[in-house]
């Protein structure tokens, strides 16, 4: 995508009012306005809200909004540009029930209150394969630490992946923590189960289906 474009981009969502852009300076010199008070000051409801982390272009987000309308759909990442997609998306459907935060996913609690958020959506993310970015990867332990700031005590962590080496590193952290799991299925689209995590397929999950690729799913909680 060329430069001018990506500024087009950012400078649209900029007229989207359910997109909100904070980097880390901003959050420093003042807290989140809606941190804590998501449902009454922004949705107007007291529907749970769910969080998709790395969100990409928003079809996650998108796809969950509108199969589960009775939930609050928020989207998380630091790409502008792709997030562009997703605003575009929810204003042609008519979501009423979405949002976009662009930031660090590094700063995640500092958007949302004690108990605030009842699932968490980690959707295909990069898997970090360095051995020196493995505290990147967003089921690493520091990361689950800043999740549970805000996720519910029965709250739920999604993990969906084609990557062996992200599913099988996350396995050993729960092991580790000694956390509930719920579902860990290694190959899905071979599982009978038939499972609400099917019923969405973004771009590239699609494309690795295509090429014989295994979807990974695990469903967890982080409070033992």
């Amino acid at each position: 995508m060329g430069k001018k474009r990506k500024l087009q981009r950012f400078a649209e969502n900029e007229t989207f009012e359910n997109f909100f852009q904070y980097n880390f300076e901003q959050i420093q010199q003042s807290s989140f306005p809606l941190k804590g008070s998501w449902n009454r000051d922004f949705f107007k409801n007291n529907n749970p809200i769910v969080l998709e982390l790395g969100c990409g272009k928003g079809e996650y987000t998108i796809g969950l909004a509108r199969h589960r309308s009775g939930y609050n759909h928020i989207g998380m990442d630091i790409k502008g540009a792709r997030m562009w997609r997703g605003l575009k998306d929810a204003r042609e459907y008519g979501l009423s029930n979405v949002a976009f935060i662009r930031s660090r996913i590094e700063l995640v609690s500092h958007f949302f209150g004690q108990d605030e958020v009842s699932e968490i959506w980690i959707t295909f993310p990069d898997p970090q394969p360095q051995q020196s970015r493995i505290r990147k990867r967003l089921t690493a332990p520091r990361f689950l630490d800043e999740y549970r700031k805000f996720l519910r005590r029965d709250g739920l962590v999604h993990l969906k992946t084609d990557s062996d080496l992200l599913y099988d590193y996350t396995r050993e952290v729960i092991r580790k923590q000694k956390l509930p799991v719920y579902a860990d299925i290694p190959d899905l689209y071979a599982d009978k189960q038939e499972l609400e995590v099917k019923n969405i397929h973004t771009f590239y999950e699609q494309m690795w289906l295509e090429q014989g690729l295994k979807i990974k799913y695990l469903r967890f909680g982080l409070f033992n």
